[in-house]
């Protein structure tokens, strides 16, 4: 039997908490995401292979080798044709960070020139902490200071700078392997649109040439743009330090206004956030029959909240259609991206509000607020009074809330974490040459409904702490990894003996959690800082990246900046280049040579870990280090 015609609470696809709900949306007729997988399927194997293109009239083709059409009208080989689509699908996903990173740099520029009361910076050290870093002058008060950090973080974006500007973090010897290959970004908007200028039909035809410059794209995005947005969104709204909450649905309350924050800029629900303690309008909820105001989050506009401010987090990407069949949910107020258009349609089964808030992002259906820095907090008001008179229309007979929650602890930024090993690298380095730390996977990525639910992402990481390896997790592996209990210190348990001790003498989980997608950013600046101190490049390191249940162009772009840097990269689910003997091989195989890391795509989470195992035993060899605890791969 398909497993998408069984009941849900009999699926192995599915959470428990996700069973219940996804039960009750199908007797009410609301379809989700799996129900439109199912009747997508079989899905188009030419385009999972990477083999079709639309980019002109010419076609559609459809490139088939081995027979009669194995070349597109203009003469493209399967070779060059997926070449073409990664480099592309790579430039969104890199476009897509580097915008949300240029969001802040404008908010620390209307900062600057005190053209918003909206926004401040909350964290004035780590501003000139930040401008000295970059060579800039500090002496200046804190405005001045945001304004010069701003202006020059801002001429990253062009491709007359001086290059940028986070480069500097990087060990000399991997620069210096980048302008060998040609690879070094030079501007962060300039190599997503050269990547859409390279893939014009009758432009860079050589398919190594194509996976070379998506890589340089991809760099653009890791130490640029998003590392932008991260450092920045530390200055304006706070570095995050550890923090104890909660997460899964069960934080929705059903005595208070719910609103659910969605996206990833923390510029629009921090304001959603200070709206919702207005006195004013905690009156109004009273007023409504609540008896208060609950600001919980989804995906990472959830995971910046989480982080900074302990606000629960209620679900990550195939969580959030559920959210609303709880019957809880009096709005959603959404930026931008992860977003399912969806999303509307089952709200509209519901008393729940849909707010967008960006001009990027229109949905059709929603109430449209464009927020800007000067009206931000006004619009914010006005957007926490419509989920307030939405309370007045909520039916309790269909409030459904499966779970009660569970606790975690967040908040682990590169200073809280050094900060917690005293003040600089060297206690993590001292406890990774003895071994008590074999090694360190950063679990990233999304959630795909092709994959069980959440299973490969918690498997993974309990397959790693058993071994020794400290695991860091960012994004929608947040959610999975809190319902689990691996983001409490207790989950030392869990873990070898070694590394428990570690983690019982810090009070810390053997899983740590460091941010949103954008603050992957955090995980290669922490191991270029590890490499640097240990006086090697970043590929000599015992470390790894995963996106185990991966699904959009962003984590794409993620796993290869990361390669690039020299992180080797685990994937679940191979992206769409298979139909490229070229290309695949140079994606498992060729990196390595070129950059000193390469990606592993192995869908079964306990193979995965045994990989992840083999490739960090093999990095301590490397360095003469000893074996370490754990179990150690042979």
């Amino acid at each position: 039997m398909n497993e998408f015609h069984k009941e849900a609470s009999e699926c192995s696809m599915w959470t428990e908490e996700a069973g219940r709900l996804i039960e009750k949306a199908r007797s009410l007729g609301i379809s989700l995401a799996w129900d439109r997988l199912e009747k997508q399927s079989p899905q188009c194997n030419i385009c999972e292979m990477g083999l079709s293109c639309a980019k002109c009239v010419m076609g559609p083709c459809r490139i088939i080798p081995g027979l009669d059409r194995d070349k597109g009208v203009c003469g493209a080989d399967a070779d060059l044709t997926v070449a073409r689509n990664f480099g592309r699908f790579v430039a969104g996903g890199s476009a897509s960070h580097s915008d949300h990173g240029r969001d802040l740099v404008e908010v620390l520029w209307e900062i600057g020139e005190g053209k918003t009361d909206a926004y401040a910076v909350k964290d004035e050290a780590k501003l000139f902490r930040l401008a000295e870093e970059l060579g800039l002058d500090a002496k200046g008060g804190v405005q001045e200071t945001a304004k010069r950090l701003a202006e020059r973080l801002g001429a990253d974006f062009s491709s007359f700078g001086p290059g940028l500007a986070f480069l500097r973090r990087l060990p000399r010897a991997r620069l210096d392997l980048w302008n060998k290959l040609g690879i070094t970004p030079r501007g962060i908007d300039r190599e997503p649109v050269e990547m859409l200028h390279r893939t014009h039909m009758g432009v860079d035809c050589d398919p190594v040439s194509l996976c070379l410059a998506a890589a340089r794209v991809s760099l653009s995005d890791g130490w640029g743009g998003s590392m932008c947005g991260t450092e920045i969104s530390d200055i304006i709204f706070g570095t995050p330090k550890p923090n104890k909450t909660k997460v899964n649905l069960g934080v929705l309350r059903k005595d208070q206004v719910n609103i659910l924050v969605h996206g990833h800029s923390p510029v629009v629900s921090e304001m959603v956030l200070l709206a919702a303690a207005d006195p004013e309008i905690l009156e109004k909820a009273r007023e409504a029959g609540a008896t208060g105001i609950n600001v919980c989050g989804l995906c990472c506009t959830g995971n910046e909240l989480l982080m900074r401010r302990g606000i629960p987090l209620a679900g990550n990407h195939m969580m959030t259609e559920l959210a609303v069949v709880t019957g809880a949910v009096e709005a959603i107020i959404a930026d931008y991206q992860c977003i399912m258009p969806s999303l509307l349609d089952v709200s509209r089964c519901f008393h729940t509000k849909f707010i967008s808030t960006s001009d990027k992002g229109h949905f059709p259906g929603a109430e449209r607020f464009h927020f800007t820095p000067q009206n931000a907090r006004e619009l914010a008001r006005q957007a926490a009074l419509i989920a307030v008179l939405a309370f007045k229309n909520r039916d309790q007979s269909r409030v459904e809330i499966p779970v009660e929650p569970v606790e975690i602890l967040s908040g682990f930024s590169n200073e809280a974490i050094l900060e917690a090993l005293g003040g600089s690298p060297e206690p993590l380095l001292d406890a990774v040459k003895k071994g008590t730390v074999r090694g360190a996977v950063g679990i990233v990525g999304c959630n795909n409904p092709k994959l069980k639910q959440d299973h490969h992402h918690v498997a993974l990481a309990k397959e790693l702490i058993k071994r020794g390896i400290l695991v860091l997790v960012t994004g929608c592996a947040t959610g999975a990894m809190g319902k689990a209990g691996l983001l409490v210190p207790e989950a030392a348990d869990l873990a070898s003996p070694e590394l428990a001790g570690l983690c019982r003498a810090l009070g810390i989980p053997p899983v740590l959690h460091v941010g949103s997608c954008v603050d992957n950013s955090r995980i290669i600046h922490l191991c270029a800082l590890l490499a640097t101190a240990l006086g090697v490049d970043v590929d000599k390191l015992p470390v790894a990246a995963s996106a185990p249940e991966w699904y959009s162009e962003k984590a794409a772009a993620i796993g290869l900046y990361a390669v690039a840097t020299g992180v080797t990269t685990h994937l679940g689910l191979p992206p769409l280049i298979l139909g490229s003997p070229i290309v695949t091989d140079l994606a498992l195989n060729g990196l390595n040579k070129a950059v000193g890391a390469a990606f592993i795509v192995e869908s079964d989470p306990f193979k995965a870990a045994e990989l992840l195992d083999r490739h960090i035993a093999a990095k301590r060899r490397d360095l003469g280090l000893a074996a370490g605890n754990g179990k150690v791969a042979a």
